[in-house]
């Protein structure tokens, strides 16, 4: 489990005070107003900064953070990751799951036939999407090979992130 968790990119400074706009990569935007400092990656490594003000607009978060007084001083931090740590998390619900606890896991069918590795989780609006990558010695075609799978309780029967594993129904049709 991964013990650092992405919850934004900057895009660009915001105004004249330093402010930055982030595009969330968390489903609860307004999480920002309880956080009081996020993990910037700076690419030479994670750097503590305080946040001073929150503010929304549109699908955007605005920040304000210490240090950060200029629209220049805000500019080198373009395109650059904010992280939280696991503690200040949000708390998930009863079968909730953090994306990155998700990428990685070892999938199999109610068999224990093997599928592969689930690598990339995709938002649709109406449910979520698994791309597992076939394995070597999967069932159900070749290595390599990427498939797609509805994150629903007709198709994903356990998700067991403390084991490694995923254990899914290959509904008729579905591969």
């Amino acid at each position: 489990m991964e013990d650092i968790l992405k919850v934004g990119v900057i895009t660009s400074p915001h105004g004249i005070r330093g402010e930055v706009k982030v595009y969330p990569t968390t489903d609860e935007p307004k999480r920002f107003k309880r956080l009081k400092q996020v993990l910037l990656d700076t690419g030479r490594g994670m750097t503590a900064i305080e946040i001073e003000g929150v503010k929304f607009f549109k699908n955007m978060v605005i920040l304000k953070l210490k240090g950060l007084d200029t629209p220049e001083e805000a500019e080198k931090y373009r395109q650059k990751e904010l992280y939280v740590e696991r503690k200040d998390a949000v708390r998930l619900q009863k079968d909730e799951y953090f994306i990155a606890d998700l990428i990685g896991l070892f999938v199999e069918d109610e068999e224990g036939k093997p599928l592969g590795t689930l690598t990339d989780v995709i938002a649709t609006g109406a449910n979520d999407v698994y791309a597992v990558t076939l394995s070597e010695n999967s069932a159900y075609g070749e290595a390599g090979t990427e498939v797609l799978l509805p994150a629903i309780r007709q198709c994903v029967l356990q998700v067991l992130p403390k084991e490694n594993k995923m254990v899914v129904h290959v509904m008729e049709g579905l591969l």
